[in-house]
């Protein structure tokens, strides 16, 4: 099986809740930076990546502009015209490798889906696109499941670290410095970025 992988992102002022740490520039360096993890662990993982960007931008990668939508309404108008198995893979979850990829790939359900914090959604495989359609934001994950039992799929829920750990917030950089290995946490040391320990917990901290 090689399905193709839908990888939604943003290259222009990305990540706005990185701000405390990182300026406009360094976030799209640094988005851009998990896109490319990303997409060689996809590929690592027998998968065919293709980029949905909201902007045209400069790259060898096969991609799919949509302007002026927002990530559901993007993904929906891509779905019914999909054959075979799809993979949708968050660009922000650079932890991803090839065993964590298949074993969403390699269920024996009609879907699978892992689950992100606070209700999100980071990935979905689906079998049958036309049967299926996504509603992101808010409690994706619940809307999700949701959706799957309407349509009379059977749905398998993966609990993975790699994939449920996207990068969001400053404190989630702490998890990339200590099991990250690809282009974005040489990034962030490139920067000076650096775990530290404050009263028991680790974080992160610039040092130039």
């Amino acid at each position: 099986m090689c399905p193709h992988a839908l990888i939604p992102y943003k290259p222009v002022n990305p990540k706005t809740r990185l701000s405390c740490i990182l300026g406009q520039a360094e976030r799209e360096a640094f988005a851009r930076a998990m896109l490319q993890d990303v997409i060689t662990n996809t590929i690592d993982a027998l998968c065919t990546p293709v980029i949905v960007s909201t902007e045209l931008y400069d790259s060898e990668d096969v991609q799919i502009t949509i302007k002026d939508a927002d990530l559901s309404s993007s993904l929906n108008q891509i779905l019914p015209d999909c054959a075979g198995p799809l993979l949708i893979l968050m660009a922000d979850l650079p932890l991803a490798d090839r065993e964590s990829i298949q074993r969403v790939t390699a269920t024996t359900s009609d879907m699978a889906i892992v689950p992100g914090r606070g209700g999100g959604t980071n990935v979905i495989f689906i079998k049958d696109t036309k049967r299926f359609h996504v509603d992101y934001y808010g409690m994706s994950f619940l809307k999700h499941m949701k959706i799957a039992q309407d349509a009379g799929l059977s749905c398998e829920v993966i609990d993975s670290f790699r994939l449920h750990t996207d990068i969001d917030e400053k404190e989630d950089l702490a998890e990339l410095l200590i099991h990250g290995t690809g282009k974005s946490r040489a990034y962030l040391e490139g920067l000076g970025i650096s775990l530290v320990v404050d009263k028991g917990r680790v974080g992160v901290e610039r040092k130039r």
